[in-house]
């Protein structure tokens, strides 16, 4: 399936949809630290529902770490100045979609990392800074599923 990674993430209830969207979709959530929260937040934990042993989370020290374990063969970064649309791109089961801290994005030397392998935007109105980090995430990761057939689902 695909793998979502956080990087740096600040907002417990991103990730707690984020944790359920793992879940009911069969994708990988990877963070990378530094967390803006604990595990034991309640904000976590509602967001996430009963979904939290359902669901692959990994948590990475740093970005490098993240690169070692998941051995990337392609690495999307979602960023409001990427050059492609999500809806350009052919996803591969595997896939790595990445997105950054809801403060400020991916920053530029993450962009810039030699394994990823595009940026790519989501379109939105003129004057907007940003989409919800788990509303992108699904809407990328629903994307790349439907690509594919939406293997293994019962909604098929």
């Amino acid at each position: 399936m695909f793998r979502i990674l956080f990087h740096s993430p600040e907002i417990p209830g991103n990730t707690g949809n984020a944790i359920r969207l793992a879940a009911v979709t069969g994708a990988e959530l990877h963070l990378v630290e530094p967390l803006g929260f604990d595990f034991e937040d309640s904000k976590l934990r509602r967001a996430g529902l009963d979904y939290h042993d359902l669901a692959v989370v990994t948590v990475h020290k740093n970005l490098q770490d993240a690169w070692a374990a998941l051995a990337p063969e392609r690495v999307f970064a979602f960023t409001s100045e990427g050059e492609e649309l999500y809806t350009d791109i052919e996803y591969r089961t595997g896939d790595v979609l990445m997105f950054g801290p809801e403060s400020v994005g991916l920053s530029a030397e993450v962009k810039a990392d030699s394994r990823v392998t595009a940026r790519v935007r989501l379109p939105m109105l003129p004057s907007r800074r940003s989409l919800n980090l788990a509303n992108a995430a699904s809407i990328v990761l629903y994307e790349a599923w439907r690509q594919q057939g939406f293997a293994g689902s019962t909604g098929h």
